[in-house]
Order: C-alpha cells, then sequence, then structure tokens
C-alpha cells in the first residue's frame, strides 16, 4: 500500500471505527472483545485491499457479516458469557437511565439467542437492511429471512418477557431508535 493509500486507510479507520465497532459488538451478542477482535481481523482483510476497494464501509460490514456467518459454521461453539456492563458514563435523568436500561435489557435478551437469529435482528433492524440485502449477504433466501426474523422476534418475546414489560413507551425513549424490534410484525 502507497502512503496515500496508508492515509486514507487510517482516515477511514479513524472516522468510522466506532460505528463499525457497534454493529460487531451486536454480532456477537454484546461481547465487546469478541466484537473488536471481529472489526480488528475485518479492517485487516480490507487494508489487504484497500487500492481496488471502491465502496470501503459497506465493504468492510460485508466482511463483518460475512466472518461472522462462519464462526457460527464452526464444528465447536465457544460459550457465550454474559456480563452486566455498567451505563455508559454521562448518562443522567430518567430519560437516559430508561435507555440505559433498555439498551442492557436488549443486550441480554440478544445474547439468548442463536448466533444466526442474532445477526438477522441486527441487520434488519439495528442496520436497517431490507430482506433482499441481509438475504444477500448471508447468501440464503428472502422467504429464510423472513422465517428467521419471525422465528427469532417470537424467541426474543419468550426468552425475555421483561421488554415486553418496557412497552413501546420506553422504547422510543432510547435515541438510536424510533422503534422497537419486538413491535415489529414479520
Amino acid at each position: 500500500m502507497d502512503a496515500e493509500g496508508l492515509e486514507s486507510f487510517r482516515d477511514f479507520v479513524d472516522s468510522r471505527s466506532s460505528a463499525l465497532l457497534k454493529t460487531a459488538v451486536l454480532l456477537c451478542g454484546g461481547d465487546r472483545h469478541a466484537g473488536e477482535d471481529l472489526l480488528q481481523s475485518a479492517l485487516v482483510k480490507a487494508a489487504g485491499r484497500w487500492q481496488r476497494i471502491d465502496e470501503p464501509e459497506a465493504y468492510v460490514r460485508r466482511i463483518l457479516y460475512r466472518q461472522q456467518v462462519s464462526r457460527w459454521r464452526l464444528k465447536w461453539r465457544r460459550q457465550e458469557v454474559s456480563v452486566a456492563e455498567p451505563p455508559e458514563a454521562g448518562a443522567a435523568g430518567a430519560d437516559a437511565a430508561a435507555a440505559a436500561e433498555l439498551r442492557l435489557v436488549m443486550r441480554e435478551a440478544l445474547s439468548r439467542l442463536t448466533a444466526r437469529q442474532r445477526t438477522v435482528l441486527v441487520l434488519r433492524y439495528f442496520e436497517d437492511l431490507p430482506e433482499a440485502d441481509v438475504a444477500r449477504l448471508l447468501g440464503c433466501s428472502v422467504g429464510t429471512v423472513r422465517s428467521t426474523t419471525h422465528r427469532s422476534l417470537a424467541r426474543l418475546r419468550s426468552l425475555s418477557p421483561e421488554l415486553a414489560a418496557l412497552g413501546p413507551a420506553d422504547a422510543e425513549r432510547e435515541p438510536s431508535r424510533d422503534y422497537s424490534p419486538l413491535e415489529v410484525r414479520p
């Protein structure tokens, strides 16, 4: 990679790594360390082809999704360990506390799903991708995405009834969301 390409790659990592890390952490079920590893390996792959990439963020996100799919296809499975984390620093007031509580409950609920179910929900509702794009990224049919989404939401509701108790008014409090995935009817 030449000096100009290296500078371009550094600028990309500086400006987009926090957003990409959020997606990677969600894909890993809330495990920040696994998300960091996933993002790091995706960035290493992207760096090798940096001069030939037209849309760097889309390319890196596709690597993230595909690497996560490869992880859940491995024959051996690592046990996920759910760890409660304190809310982000600087949260003040009842709305911020409710948003932090919703994030923690959602993270715990997502960690109870299988990796495939979690990935489909993250792509559909966090990344706001249409079913066709999710199907293309995961290498399956649109019908598979629909049925997996339906089953994932049903399982999420049954495993985490506390999310239903929060209700739509509480879901609107979270700044990054205008809706709750539990309200969406497939």
